[in-house]
Protein backbone atom coordinates (compact mmCIF):
# COMPACT_ATOMS: atom_id res chain seq x y z
CA UNK A 1 0.00 0.00 0.00
CA UNK A 2 1.57 3.28 -0.73
CA UNK A 3 1.88 6.32 1.59
CA UNK A 4 -0.68 8.14 -0.03
CA UNK A 5 -3.14 5.35 0.14
CA UNK A 6 -2.49 4.43 3.62
CA UNK A 7 -3.23 8.45 4.45
CA UNK A 8 -6.31 7.77 2.97
CA UNK A 9 -7.30 5.23 4.49
CA UNK A 10 -6.47 6.64 8.09
CA UNK A 11 -8.23 9.58 7.28
CA UNK A 12 -11.14 7.73 6.38
CA UNK A 13 -11.18 5.91 9.38
CA UNK A 14 -11.38 8.97 11.41
CA UNK A 15 -14.48 10.23 9.71
CA UNK A 16 -15.93 6.91 10.24
CA UNK A 17 -15.00 6.72 13.77
CA UNK A 18 -15.70 10.40 14.71
CA UNK A 19 -19.42 9.70 13.27
CA UNK A 20 -19.38 6.93 15.74
CA UNK A 21 -18.80 8.85 18.70
CA UNK A 22 -20.85 12.12 17.41
CA UNK A 23 -23.59 9.82 17.31
CA UNK A 24 -23.48 8.45 20.63
CA UNK A 25 -23.07 12.52 21.87
CA UNK A 26 -26.21 13.00 19.86
CA UNK A 27 -28.09 10.46 21.82
CA UNK A 28 -27.62 12.75 25.28
CA UNK A 29 -27.12 8.99 27.40
CA UNK A 30 -25.36 9.27 30.62
CA UNK A 31 -25.02 5.09 30.87
CA UNK A 32 -23.87 5.61 34.49
CA UNK A 33 -27.57 6.36 34.99
CA UNK A 34 -28.57 3.32 34.29
CA UNK A 35 -25.61 0.97 34.42
CA UNK A 36 -23.70 1.37 38.06
CA UNK A 37 -23.24 -2.57 38.35
CA UNK A 38 -21.21 -4.66 35.71
CA UNK A 39 -21.20 -8.53 37.03
CA UNK A 40 -18.37 -10.64 34.57
CA UNK A 41 -18.86 -13.89 34.38
CA UNK A 42 -15.31 -15.71 33.72
CA UNK A 43 -12.14 -14.91 35.16
CA UNK A 44 -9.73 -15.99 31.51
CA UNK A 45 -8.58 -13.75 29.21
CA UNK A 46 -11.34 -11.91 28.09
CA UNK A 47 -13.63 -12.14 30.74
CA UNK A 48 -10.70 -10.05 32.96
CA UNK A 49 -10.40 -8.09 30.33
CA UNK A 50 -14.08 -7.07 30.03
CA UNK A 51 -13.98 -6.58 33.84
CA UNK A 52 -10.61 -4.18 33.14
CA UNK A 53 -12.19 -1.52 30.66
CA UNK A 54 -15.29 -1.28 32.83
CA UNK A 55 -13.29 -0.25 36.22
CA UNK A 56 -11.26 1.60 34.28
CA UNK A 57 -14.58 3.94 33.47
CA UNK A 58 -15.51 3.78 36.83
CA UNK A 59 -18.06 1.31 37.08
CA UNK A 60 -17.94 -1.46 39.78
CA UNK A 61 -16.90 -4.79 39.07
CA UNK A 62 -18.09 -8.05 40.69
CA UNK A 63 -15.77 -10.98 38.25
CA UNK A 64 -17.00 -14.36 39.12
CA UNK A 65 -15.39 -17.52 38.60
CA UNK A 66 -15.47 -21.51 39.73
CA UNK A 67 -12.68 -21.19 41.76
CA UNK A 68 -10.44 -18.86 43.83
CA UNK A 69 -7.28 -20.05 41.86
CA UNK A 70 -8.67 -19.00 38.94
CA UNK A 71 -10.16 -15.51 40.44
CA UNK A 72 -6.48 -15.02 41.98
CA UNK A 73 -4.80 -15.68 38.51
CA UNK A 74 -7.51 -13.30 36.52
CA UNK A 75 -6.74 -10.51 38.95
CA UNK A 76 -2.95 -10.72 39.15
CA UNK A 77 -3.68 -10.29 35.06
CA UNK A 78 -5.81 -7.72 35.07
CA UNK A 79 -3.56 -6.12 37.77
CA UNK A 80 -0.25 -6.49 35.24
CA UNK A 81 -2.32 -4.94 32.45
CA UNK A 82 -3.61 -1.68 34.38
CA UNK A 83 -0.20 -1.43 35.05
CA UNK A 84 0.91 -1.18 31.65
CA UNK A 85 -2.15 1.60 30.84
CA UNK A 86 -0.87 3.33 33.94
CA UNK A 87 2.66 3.52 32.47
CA UNK A 88 1.41 4.11 28.73
CA UNK A 89 -0.93 6.95 30.05
CA UNK A 90 1.59 8.27 32.87
CA UNK A 91 -1.31 7.20 35.49
CA UNK A 92 -0.38 7.21 39.62
CA UNK A 93 -0.50 4.74 41.66
CA UNK A 94 -3.17 5.97 43.28
CA UNK A 95 -5.58 5.53 39.81
CA UNK A 96 -4.12 2.01 40.02
CA UNK A 97 -5.17 1.10 43.54
CA UNK A 98 -8.73 3.15 42.13
CA UNK A 99 -9.20 0.99 39.38
CA UNK A 100 -8.49 -2.17 41.33
CA UNK A 101 -10.57 -1.19 44.57
CA UNK A 102 -13.61 -1.09 41.81
CA UNK A 103 -13.23 -4.82 40.98
CA UNK A 104 -14.66 -7.39 43.89
CA UNK A 105 -14.15 -11.08 43.43
CA UNK A 106 -16.61 -14.42 44.14
CA UNK A 107 -17.16 -18.09 43.85
CA UNK A 108 -21.10 -17.48 44.42
CA UNK A 109 -22.33 -17.26 41.03
CA UNK A 110 -25.93 -16.03 42.46
CA UNK A 111 -23.97 -13.47 44.57
CA UNK A 112 -22.68 -11.67 41.99
CA UNK A 113 -25.78 -11.56 39.36
CA UNK A 114 -28.19 -9.84 42.34
CA UNK A 115 -27.01 -6.07 42.22
CA UNK A 116 -26.03 -6.18 38.77
CA UNK A 117 -27.57 -3.79 36.40
CA UNK A 118 -25.65 -5.52 33.24
CA UNK A 119 -24.23 -9.24 33.24
CA UNK A 120 -21.61 -10.25 31.32
CA UNK A 121 -20.72 -13.65 30.44
CA UNK A 122 -17.64 -14.53 29.20
CA UNK A 123 -17.15 -18.68 29.84
CA UNK A 124 -15.99 -21.24 27.54
CA UNK A 125 -17.89 -21.78 24.21
CA UNK A 126 -20.40 -24.23 24.94
CA UNK A 127 -24.14 -23.47 24.35
CA UNK A 128 -24.54 -26.00 27.13
CA UNK A 129 -22.90 -24.79 29.72
CA UNK A 130 -24.01 -21.11 28.99
CA UNK A 131 -27.52 -21.92 28.52
CA UNK A 132 -27.60 -23.55 32.27
CA UNK A 133 -25.58 -20.41 33.57
CA UNK A 134 -28.17 -17.84 32.07
CA UNK A 135 -30.71 -19.92 33.76
CA UNK A 136 -29.95 -19.89 36.70
CA UNK A 137 -29.08 -16.31 36.75
CA UNK A 138 -32.06 -15.36 35.05
CA UNK A 139 -33.90 -16.61 38.26
CA UNK A 140 -31.20 -14.10 40.77
CA UNK A 141 -31.07 -11.37 38.91
CA UNK A 142 -33.40 -7.96 39.14
CA UNK A 143 -35.85 -7.75 36.19
CA UNK A 144 -34.15 -4.81 34.70
CA UNK A 145 -30.39 -6.80 34.31
CA UNK A 146 -29.21 -6.65 31.04
CA UNK A 147 -28.12 -10.17 30.18
CA UNK A 148 -25.09 -10.22 27.69
CA UNK A 149 -22.71 -13.23 25.91
CA UNK A 150 -18.87 -12.78 24.72
CA UNK A 151 -20.14 -15.54 22.36
CA UNK A 152 -17.67 -15.17 19.18
CA UNK A 153 -19.93 -17.95 17.12
CA UNK A 154 -22.97 -18.97 18.88
CA UNK A 155 -26.11 -17.64 18.43
CA UNK A 156 -28.42 -15.36 21.04
CA UNK A 157 -31.50 -17.11 20.25
CA UNK A 158 -29.84 -20.30 21.45
CA UNK A 159 -28.10 -19.02 24.30
CA UNK A 160 -31.39 -17.33 26.20
CA UNK A 161 -33.32 -20.47 25.35
CA UNK A 162 -34.02 -21.36 29.14
CA UNK A 163 -34.53 -17.85 30.36
CA UNK A 164 -37.69 -16.17 30.49
CA UNK A 165 -39.65 -14.20 27.56
CA UNK A 166 -38.94 -11.02 29.25
CA UNK A 167 -35.43 -11.60 29.91
CA UNK A 168 -34.69 -12.59 25.87
CA UNK A 169 -36.07 -9.08 25.33
CA UNK A 170 -32.66 -7.79 27.13
CA UNK A 171 -30.51 -10.23 26.14
CA UNK A 172 -27.87 -8.96 23.69
CA UNK A 173 -23.87 -10.02 22.75
CA UNK A 174 -21.55 -7.80 23.68
CA UNK A 175 -18.87 -9.43 21.61
CA UNK A 176 -15.38 -7.67 22.60
CA UNK A 177 -11.60 -8.40 20.54
CA UNK A 178 -8.52 -10.15 21.96
CA UNK A 179 -6.99 -8.05 23.94
CA UNK A 180 -9.76 -6.43 25.34
CA UNK A 181 -7.87 -3.66 26.72
CA UNK A 182 -6.16 -3.06 23.27
CA UNK A 183 -8.80 -3.27 20.52
CA UNK A 184 -11.31 -0.86 19.84
CA UNK A 185 -14.35 -2.80 18.51
CA UNK A 186 -17.38 -4.10 20.43
CA UNK A 187 -20.36 -5.84 18.04
CA UNK A 188 -23.24 -5.84 20.12
CA UNK A 189 -25.80 -8.47 18.67
CA UNK A 190 -29.83 -8.29 18.94
CA UNK A 191 -32.45 -10.57 18.62
CA UNK A 192 -35.99 -9.66 16.85
CA UNK A 193 -38.02 -7.87 19.78
CA UNK A 194 -34.97 -5.88 21.53
CA UNK A 195 -36.12 -2.90 22.13
CA UNK A 196 -33.80 0.40 20.02
CA UNK A 197 -33.61 2.06 23.98
CA UNK A 198 -31.60 -0.72 24.85
CA UNK A 199 -29.47 -0.87 22.27
CA UNK A 200 -28.96 2.96 22.86
CA UNK A 201 -27.72 2.89 26.01
CA UNK A 202 -25.42 -0.45 25.04
CA UNK A 203 -23.80 1.62 22.38
CA UNK A 204 -23.68 4.97 25.03
CA UNK A 205 -21.82 2.49 27.41
CA UNK A 206 -19.80 1.02 24.85
CA UNK A 207 -18.44 4.38 24.08
CA UNK A 208 -18.08 5.19 27.83
CA UNK A 209 -15.99 2.29 27.95
CA UNK A 210 -13.78 3.64 25.64
CA UNK A 211 -14.94 1.34 22.43
CA UNK A 212 -16.68 1.67 19.28
CA UNK A 213 -19.68 -0.16 18.79
CA UNK A 214 -21.13 -1.75 15.82
CA UNK A 215 -24.90 -3.27 15.47
CA UNK A 216 -25.45 -6.85 13.61
CA UNK A 217 -28.36 -8.71 14.11
CA UNK A 218 -28.33 -12.62 15.83
CA UNK A 219 -26.76 -14.31 12.74
CA UNK A 220 -23.50 -16.93 12.92
CA UNK A 221 -20.45 -14.87 13.66
CA UNK A 222 -21.82 -11.44 13.68
CA UNK A 223 -19.51 -9.61 10.93
CA UNK A 224 -15.97 -9.79 12.24
CA UNK A 225 -16.07 -13.67 12.34
CA UNK A 226 -18.64 -14.20 9.34
CA UNK A 227 -16.11 -12.92 7.46
CA UNK A 228 -12.81 -13.68 8.75
CA UNK A 229 -13.49 -17.90 9.67
CA UNK A 230 -13.98 -18.12 5.57
CA UNK A 231 -10.81 -16.29 4.76
CA UNK A 232 -8.98 -18.19 7.30
CA UNK A 233 -10.40 -21.56 5.78
CA UNK A 234 -9.67 -20.60 2.41
CA UNK A 235 -5.74 -20.02 3.59
CA UNK A 236 -5.65 -23.34 5.24
CA UNK A 237 -7.15 -24.61 2.03
CA UNK A 238 -4.55 -23.36 -0.04
CA UNK A 239 -1.87 -24.88 2.17
CA UNK A 240 -3.26 -28.22 2.24
CA UNK A 241 -3.61 -28.60 -1.41
CA UNK A 242 -0.09 -27.72 -1.70
CA UNK A 243 -0.65 -24.55 -3.38
CA UNK A 244 1.57 -22.20 -1.20
CA UNK A 245 3.01 -22.35 1.68
CA UNK A 246 2.15 -20.78 5.43
CA UNK A 247 4.66 -18.23 5.42
CA UNK A 248 3.96 -17.23 1.61
CA UNK A 249 0.21 -16.58 2.48
CA UNK A 250 1.24 -14.42 5.52
CA UNK A 251 3.95 -12.47 3.34
CA UNK A 252 0.90 -11.96 0.33
CA UNK A 253 -1.46 -10.75 2.91
CA UNK A 254 0.54 -8.57 4.60
CA UNK A 255 2.31 -6.75 1.73
CA UNK A 256 -0.81 -7.64 -1.03
CA UNK A 257 -3.41 -6.52 1.03
CA UNK A 258 -2.09 -4.49 3.37
CA UNK A 259 -3.33 -6.60 6.81
CA UNK A 260 -1.32 -6.09 9.63
CA UNK A 261 -0.74 -9.70 9.93
CA UNK A 262 -1.30 -12.84 7.52
CA UNK A 263 -4.28 -15.25 8.44
CA UNK A 264 -1.58 -17.89 10.30
CA UNK A 265 -0.21 -15.36 12.87
CA UNK A 266 -3.62 -14.17 13.42
CA UNK A 267 -5.16 -17.52 14.00
CA UNK A 268 -2.04 -18.19 16.41
CA UNK A 269 -2.52 -14.97 18.25
CA UNK A 270 -6.43 -15.54 18.60
CA UNK A 271 -6.20 -19.19 19.42
CA UNK A 272 -6.19 -22.32 16.99
CA UNK A 273 -9.07 -23.64 19.05
CA UNK A 274 -11.43 -20.88 18.90
CA UNK A 275 -11.17 -20.60 15.13
CA UNK A 276 -11.73 -24.80 15.31
CA UNK A 277 -14.61 -24.78 17.75
CA UNK A 278 -15.84 -22.21 15.31
CA UNK A 279 -15.99 -24.07 12.57
CA UNK A 280 -16.81 -26.82 14.26
CA UNK A 281 -19.80 -25.33 15.45
CA UNK A 282 -20.65 -23.77 12.35
CA UNK A 283 -20.50 -27.33 10.15
CA UNK A 284 -22.45 -28.91 12.99
CA UNK A 285 -25.82 -27.07 13.02
CA UNK A 286 -25.51 -23.08 12.34
CA UNK A 287 -28.75 -22.17 10.05
CA UNK A 288 -26.99 -21.30 6.13
CA UNK A 289 -24.07 -22.85 7.26
CA UNK A 290 -24.60 -26.86 8.18
CA UNK A 291 -22.78 -28.75 5.68
CA UNK A 292 -20.85 -26.24 4.60
CA UNK A 293 -17.46 -27.71 2.62
CA UNK A 294 -15.73 -24.72 3.58
CA UNK A 295 -15.94 -25.16 7.23
CA UNK A 296 -15.38 -29.03 7.66
CA UNK A 297 -12.68 -29.37 10.00
CA UNK A 298 -9.17 -29.41 8.77
CA UNK A 299 -7.65 -33.14 9.62
CA UNK A 300 -4.53 -30.70 10.11
CA UNK A 301 -5.60 -28.24 13.22
CA UNK A 302 -7.45 -31.35 14.68
CA UNK A 303 -4.11 -33.05 15.19
CA UNK A 304 -2.50 -29.10 16.43
CA UNK A 305 -5.15 -29.27 19.03
CA UNK A 306 -4.62 -33.24 19.80
CA UNK A 307 -0.77 -32.31 20.58
CA UNK A 308 -1.70 -29.37 22.53
CA UNK A 309 -0.07 -26.74 19.51
CA UNK A 310 -2.97 -23.97 20.31
CA UNK A 311 -0.74 -20.82 18.87
CA UNK A 312 1.26 -18.19 21.06
CA UNK A 313 -0.60 -18.96 24.55
CA UNK A 314 1.32 -22.96 24.61
CA UNK A 315 4.19 -21.16 22.48
CA UNK A 316 3.37 -23.29 18.96
CA UNK A 317 0.69 -23.79 16.61
CA UNK A 318 1.40 -22.83 13.07
CA UNK A 319 4.78 -20.74 14.29
CA UNK A 320 6.91 -21.72 17.46
CA UNK A 321 7.04 -18.86 19.71
CA UNK A 322 9.81 -18.22 22.53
Amino acid sequence: MSANAKETALRRQKQVLGHLSSEAQSQGLNPKATIKHVAVYGAGIMGGGIAQVSAQSGYQVTLWDMTQGDLDRGIKEIRNSVLRVARKQKKDDEWVSQVMGRISTTTDQLMAAQSADLLIEAIVERLDIKQKLFEALDKAAKPACIFATNTSSLLIKDISALVAEERKERTVALHFFNPVAVMRLVEIAYMDGVDQGLLDLLKAWVHDIGKVPVLCRDTPGFIVNRLLVPYNAEAGALVERGDATIEDVDIAMRLGAGYPMGPFELQDMTGLDTGYHIMKGWYESAPGLKGDPRFKPSPQVEKMLRDGHLGRKTGRGFYKYD
